[in-house]
């Protein structure tokens, strides 16, 4: 696409956003996030990605005609208040679909709720593990699926003796989990966990597990702790000398978290991110497409796109669309189905395809391992999507 038809097309969408004809009610979709608690910034960045989705959607006709609405409620990063959310949402009347939580533990704790009926629950947390054929979604990439395609890295990089910390919280035990299994997988028989430690959430030293980690003598650690708790692991990290090539969080490639902690990120910090950091690995046209129309919402947002604000954006457009398809009044059952049977749908992940990767989409073919360029101040991409180191090619 020519410079000039960009410019053509940005002209009518700039137009259209002061469009004022809609004249029938706004279309509601009801949103949950965290907005307050240790999940503020993520939370926060998701609401900047649903707001520019919903100018970008309004700006071309809205939902059948009606202006989309998104209707935000804070879960205050707190599981309880998400379950009491739900409830409260469910009671107000019949609807097809949920975006949120932002955070695994609220996920998990709300997805009982709509096991039987619905509606459809698009969790916009890569921590859930919904299974198949039910109303529960999940977006990104797992998060096991994004430590196998770290670890491959380190492994083809011959570090090979891994240690890694987390949290006791749900998020942690996820990222334990998915660390374990990615290395007694096959592929990484050479792969050997030499330390695995743990903390809680607000404890705010983790100096004692920092020096047991050390005394292991590793090649390589797994720091998979978000937020707050991220930050007291790398000053930990950083007062214990430790200079270990070390895997951060994906949540945590915002810029408000690397603002405020880019000066303890270690000098090798990887991350594990989507294809729209990949750079020239993404070859497909209406990828690309997909990822210009997002980057334009955004900068009219004046935000510019990131891990957490693409893990709202694609569930958001993939809901907005499938109800342009299928109507305002489809069911909860209607779009489950939809999206079971969906496959092809491009989005800034690349194309999805829920039969072979259920209830997601995606898999580790959407993921390239990123490393924080300090004199830069950006992620860049050091593999190609899978995990292999890109000088290997």
């Amino acid at each position: 696409m020519t410079f000039r038809r960009l410019a053509i097309g940005a002209a009518a969408i700039a137009l259209a956003l002061r469009a004022t004809c809609f004249g029938a009610e706004p279309y509601t979709i009801n949103v949950i996030l965290s907005l307050t608690g240790p999940g503020t910034f993520i939370g926060n960045e998701q609401l900047q990605a649903l707001s520019a989705v919903e100018r970008l959607v309004n700006a071309s006709g809205g939902i059948a005609g009606r202006q989309l609405h998104f209707e935000i409620k804070d879960d205050q990063s707190n599981p309880q208040v998400a379950v009491q959310l739900v409830r409260q949402i469910l009671a107000s009347g019949r609807i097809p679909a949920i975006l949120g939580p932002s955070l695994a533990a609220s996920c998990n704790a709300a997805a009982p709720l709509l096991q039987r009926e619905g509606p459809v629950l698009y969790c916009l947390t890569a921590g859930v593990h919904p299974p198949p054929g039910g109303y529960v979604f999940s977006t990104l990439t797992s998060t096991p699926d994004l430590l196998a395609v770290g670890i491959r890295y380190f492994r083809e990089r011959g570090l090979k003796r891994i240690a890694y910390i987390v949290t006791t919280d749900a998020g942690g035990q996820d990222a334990e989990r998915g660390i374990v299994a990615a290395a007694a997988a096959a592929e990484n028989k050479s792969v050997k966990i030499v330390a695995g430690e743990h903390f809680g959430a607000t404890d705010i030293s983790v100096s004692a597990q920092l020096a047991r980690i050390k005394a292991f003598a590793p090649d390589a650690l797994i720091a998979w702790v978000t937020g707050t708790a991220a930050g007291t692991v790398l000053r930990a990290i950083h007062d214990a000398g430790l200079t270990l090539p070390t895997l951060i969080s994906s949540a945590n490639m915002t810029p408000s978290f690397i603002r405020q902690y880019a000066r303890l990120l270690p000098k090798e910090t990887y991350a594990p991110a989507m294809l729209y950091y990949a750079g020239n690995a993404v070859v497909g046209g209406p990828t690309r497409r997909a990822i210009s129309t997002m980057n334009y919402a955004a900068d009219v947002q004046g935000v510019k796109p990131d891990q957490v604000f693409i893990s709202a954006w694609d569930p958001a457009m993939l809901v907005a669309d499938a109800l342009k398809r299928l109507g305002t009044e489809v069911s909860a059952a209607g779009l489950r189905r939809y999206f079971e049977g969906l496959r092809g749908w491009v989005g800034v992940n690349g194309p999805y395809d829920f039969r072979a990767v259920p209830q997601r989409g995606i898999g580790q073919g959407a993921v390239v391992v990123v490393r924080w360029n300090p004199e830069k101040s950006q992620f860049d991409p050091v593999s190609i999507l899978g995990g292999a180191p890109a000088t290997r090619r």
